[in-house]
């Protein structure tokens, strides 16, 4: 089977993923694979992270929530599902099947058109995730779809 994206230069941030064909509506489309780690190590690299961020200026946090056991660190090399970008207005969404996580299409993909889904970044500390997606949706900091009222009556405040 063909692969069903590419990797380029994003208008998001650096590189993402396009579909390279069309995608309907359903389809797994990459799994987003990694290291296996404990909760604990997560919170470690988490922390390492957000501190090199405040320190550099930006952040690249790679890490998914699998279990109530384990998270999966997706800084790999063998991890292109990384590159996906966060949107407001997501075409694909991150599911995870049988402790696999899987990013698949929320609705029919076509040739050329970038891979997003949403983040789902708490409301806490929203103000240090700036987004770039410029969709009609976009309110300009990554947060999940049900806090984006919250910040917005704080922003209009």
């Amino acid at each position: 089977m063909a692969e069903l994206y590419t990797i380029k230069e994003s208008n998001i941030h650096n590189k993402g993923v396009y579909a390279s064909t069309f995608i309907k509506k359903g389809t797994d489309i990459i799994q987003y694979v990694g290291e296996k780690i404990t909760k604990k190590e997560s919170e470690r690299r988490a922390h390492e992270w957000d501190k090199e961020a405040r320190t550099k200026g930006f952040g690249l946090v790679y890490i998914f929530e699998l279990n109530k056991r384990f998270d999966i660190d997706g800084n790999v090399p063998n991890n292109p599902a990384k590159y996906i970008n966060h949107s407001c207005d997501p075409n694909c969404e991150a599911v995870n099947m049988d402790n696999e996580i899987w990013i698949v299409a929320k609705r029919d993909i076509q040739e050329g058109e970038e891979l997003s889904y949403d983040y789902g970044y708490d409301f806490e500390n929203y103000a240090e995730h700036e987004c770039r997606c410029m969709s009609d949706n976009c309110i300009g900091y990554i947060v999940r779809e049900e806090e984006r009222p919250r910040v917005l009556e704080l922003l209009n405040a």
